[in-house]
């Protein structure tokens, strides 16, 4: 895939080169690489310097860069870094479609990162309940396109707006005709968003939050929905009952009417409406329960950056560095997806923690000499064949 290589190119190195021993996509590779086999700490690079394994990977028969040397490299860190990484990302997405796609949905999404030390920018944040960072996400399906690390005193849709325009500018000059769907929970229903992509013909499926008028809306078909379960009741089934209705609303703030689907719902515990606002057409049943709530893989993939690959440690005291750490996890995150395309169908829904178990952690013996680099693994290894078929695939010979 070249990842560290494209990105290398584009980070500018001021140090004296005749004194450099460790350039930046080594550097790059090696932090890189640590990362997706589960070492999350720079103080692991004391003994990792040393491995074989790791320094066949960044192609070098010497030890690797020291801790203190990673560390000055990412406390060097700045915004034109983050920039040029997001831009490798992106390019990278591209490039991993064969055809240009007819079709493409964006999911926004905010999440909290526990800070427990004196990082900078920390506030603490009343519904999480902890100090912590707020950084703002961007998935199409299972492809990271945005990990942009925020102070949490603000609102959850702050930049989503901007970041939304940026995406939609590069994709359309690479697909002009391709359909862009933005898709969020309801903190990011807002009236700037929404103007915008009725104006540059960008869809979205966003949620609304509930409030006395659209549930005054829906009150007249409560009463239908509540029969209707009191009927399946009698009739020994159990589970809730649903009813989807579109209609017209316009909220204080629009400068215009828009469609909302409101998702009437009965269970035993009573009624639990929902509400979406949309631009897209079709049956609203579907267009809840099968694209709406289909954003809530998007939180999945969150937790498999922040807690299998370690996107939630930001311990620096610099800014840029912790959202450079944010970008390594994102970078990781790739590297696993493309390895899950050529596994085998038993192994493409693991997850990122049992992908690395399973294929990435195993115990090998490795010898060098001047020839050769060999890797000795246990014949008894439970996924020796899985492992073979995939060094066979991806050899470049």
């Amino acid at each position: 895939m070249q990842l560290t290589r494209n990105l290398a190119r584009r980070l500018s190195d001021d140090r004296q080169s005749g004194k450099v021993q460790h350039g930046i996509q080594a550097m790059l590779q090696q932090r890189l690489m640590a990362i997706a086999a589960g070492y999350e700490d720079l103080n692991d690079h004391d003994r990792l310097r040393a491995d074989y394994a790791l320094q066949t990977v960044v192609g070098r028969l010497a030890p690797l860069a020291s801790t203190s040397t990673l560390y000055r490299f990412e406390a060097k860190t700045d915004r034109r870094a983050i920039i040029e990484a997001h831009r490798t990302l992106w390019e990278q997405f591209i490039a991993s479609h064969h055809r240009p796609p007819k079709r493409l949905v964006l999911d926004f999404d905010a999440t909290d990162i526990p800070l427990h030390g004196d990082q900078p920018e920390k506030f603490f944040h009343g519904y999480y309940d902890h100090y912590c960072y707020l950084p703002l996400y961007v998935f199409c399906d299972r492809f990271p396109l945005v990990a942009y690390l925020r102070q949490s005193k603000i609102d959850g849709a702050r930049h989503a707006g901007a970041i939304l325009k940026l995406l939609v500018t590069f994709i359309r000059q690479h697909w002009p005709k391709v359909q862009i769907i933005f898709r969020g929970d309801s903190g990011f229903c807002r009236q700037l968003i929404l103007n915008w992509c009725e104006r540059h013909s960008v869809d979205y499926l966003v949620g609304i939050a509930r409030n006395k008028r659209l549930e005054a809306l829906v009150k007249p078909m409560w009463r239908h929905v509540e029969k209707r379960h009191q009927q399946r009741r009698q009739q020994g089934d159990e589970g809730s009952t649903r009813w989807f209705w579109r209609y017209r609303y316009r909220a204080g703030s629009w400068r215009k009417t828009r469609d909302v689907i409101a998702k009437m719902e009965v269970t035993d515990k009573g009624r639990n409406p929902r509400f979406v606002v949309t631009t897209l057409t079709g049956s609203d049943a579907e267009l809840y329960c099968r694209e709406y709530c289909a954003r809530g893989d998007m939180e999945n993939r969150i937790k498999d950056q922040q807690l299998d690959l370690f996107a939630a440690r930001t311990p620096s005291k610099h800014w840029w560095s912790n959202q450079w750490r944010l970008m390594l996890s994102m970078l990781a995150f790739v590297l696993y997806e493309k390895l899950r395309e050529f596994c085998s169908r038993k192994y493409r829904n693991l997850s990122v923690h049992s992908l690395r178990l399973r294929l990435i952690k195993i115990a090998a013996v490795v010898t060098r000499n001047t020839r050769r680099i060999r890797f000795l693994l246990n014949e008894h290894c439970p996924d020796q064949q899985e492992f073979i078929r995939l060094t066979q695939t991806l050899s470049p010979g």
